[in-house]
Formats: structure tokens, sequence, C-alpha cells
């Protein structure tokens, strides 16, 4: 990240969760809101030219960014109904999930970097989305403060369940901060509480065309001065997990992503993925 700067990457990521509305039947993840979060320009270009993200590994992307986002929100409406009361959403991008919230009972807190929540802020206003009363955003600089005296700032409660969702993130960030947050969730908050976040695969586990397709993508986004700085091994990371506390431990690999919500499509979309989801429960 840039001072004073929003994410790039953040950006594309919204216009691509808004193409899987236009080109994708069935959809995947619904998100009525995910138009209001683009600039005028980049929505309307969208609308009118929507096959610009459609090629092998724009639709690649796309179907993972659809699939994330389902599996970690049904994860949470699973909590949900378990008893969790908190959701947080670490770096929150232009995720649109605290403005069509179903779980009116949840209280969501937005945490991110500040110049990326005050420009989300602004494609809010700019959009017409009304901010509703149980959203809570968390500017936070990792530099300046931990996560946990962040959220405490906001009002959070540590004695609440509380789930998480991290996606797209823990690849930017160190293998110690990565963990450092989860032996938070697993060792400060109590039982029920959980997380869904993403990270990246070690270039060992990748095929030669997929370790080329990771340059590639590495080299794009390190130019956008967000470069990859993490990668975990799928096995050393459960027992890592497992070992800070969590009690229920699943990874979802792309072909499991695609049994869940791609299988039987006559559009053939799919996730072509480097990366894997895990969900952990306390």
């Amino acid at each position: 990240m840039q001072p004073g700067r929003p994410s790039v990457t953040a950006d594309r990521v919204a216009r691509r969760r808004a193409a899987h509305q236009l080109l994708d039947d069935p959809k995947v993840f619904e998100d009525p809101v995910a138009f209001s979060v683009l600039d005028p320009g980049t929505a309307a270009s969208l609308r009118a030219r929507p096959k610009v993200e459609a090629g092998l590994i724009a639709n690649a992307v796309r179907a993972y960014i659809a699939a994330r986002s389902r599996y970690a929100e049904d994860a949470l409406a699973a909590a949900v109904a378990r008893g969790v009361r908190q959701y947080v959403l670490l770096g929150a991008g232009l995720d649109t999930f605290p403005y069509r919230n179903p779980h009116a009972e949840v209280r969501v807190f937005e945490v991110d970097y500040p110049g990326t929540q005050a420009w989300k802020r602004a494609r809010l206003s700019q959009g017409g989305v009304v901010i509703p009363p149980s959203v809570t955003f968390v500017p936070l600089d990792f530099q300046e403060e931990t996560l946990p005296d962040g959220l405490r700032r906001a009002g959070f409660l540590t004695d609440v369940p509380t789930f998480f969702s991290w996606l797209g993130v823990t690849m930017y960030l160190t293998p110690a901060v990565v963990l450092g947050t989860l032996r938070f969730i697993a060792q400060e908050l109590p039982k029920g509480s959980g997380i869904v976040f993403d990270y990246m695969l070690p270039r060992s586990h990748m095929t030669l065309f997929r370790r080329l397709v990771f340059e590639w993508y590495a080299r794009r986004v390190a130019s956008m001065a967000e470069p990859f700085v993490s990668a975990f091994d799928p096995a050393s990371l459960i027992r890592e997990v497992t070992a800070l506390g969590f009690t229920r431990v699943e990874d979802v690999p792309p072909d499991a992503m695609n049994a869940l919500y791609f299988d039987g499509r006559k559009d053939r979309l799919r996730v072509r993925t480097l990366t894997h989801l895990m969900r952990a429960e306390v």
C-alpha cells in the first residue's frame, strides 16, 4: 500500500464482482450493490462492454472472487445460527456485505487501511448507498496500532462470539502478522467465533503453467505497490492453525470450490486459482 492512496487491487476485485452479475448465469454470488461502489465511468463502461472481463484468466479470477465471497457469507450465516453477533471484515476493501446484510442482529466492523476506507466511504456516498447503523468503520494502520486495540477503540466486544472474513489480504502480509491475527481470534475470543480467509500457495506447489501465471500476476501487483509477501503450505498451515486453538479447520482447494459452486454449469465457469480458502472455528 502507498501511504494516502486506496488499494488498486480492491478496485479490481469490485469490478469483477460486478462483472459476475452481468456475465454469469446462474450467479454463484448475488450482489445487488456491486455496481454502486464502482466509479460511475467504470460502471458505465462495464455495462456497455462486459465482455472485456471475459477470457480464460479473467473468467477463472471472477469465478474465484464469486466463490470465496459466497463461501464466506454462507459460513457467516451458519455462525449467526450458532449465536455469533459480531462480524469483522478484515481488509474490507469495497466489500458490499454491510449494505445488504440480512442478519439484523449482527453488528458489522469494517477494518481497513485509512486511505482505502476513506476512498470507500466516498464511493458509497457517490453511489447513494446508505450506511446502516449496524456498521462501524475501523480505520487501522498496522504500523501504528494492533488489531485488538483498533477493534476495542471502535466498541468491539471481546466476550461476544464473532466471525471474521479476511479475503484477498493474507498474501500481502508477513506470516507473523497472519498467524498473530489468527492467534487473537483463537485465544482471546469466545467459543463459537471463527474466520474464513484465503492464502497463497508456495511456488513449489504450482504446475509450470500456474507458476508462469503467478509470476505474471506477482509482477503486476508489485507494480501497484502491493507485492505478494507470504505463502503457506496447506498441511503445515492446518497444523499451525490447529495448534493456535481452533477446534475445526477446513481447507478448501480449487477442486472443492468447483464441486460446491460450479459443477454442471454449461458455461464451464471454473476456479483455477493459486490460492486456497480456509475456515477455522474456535
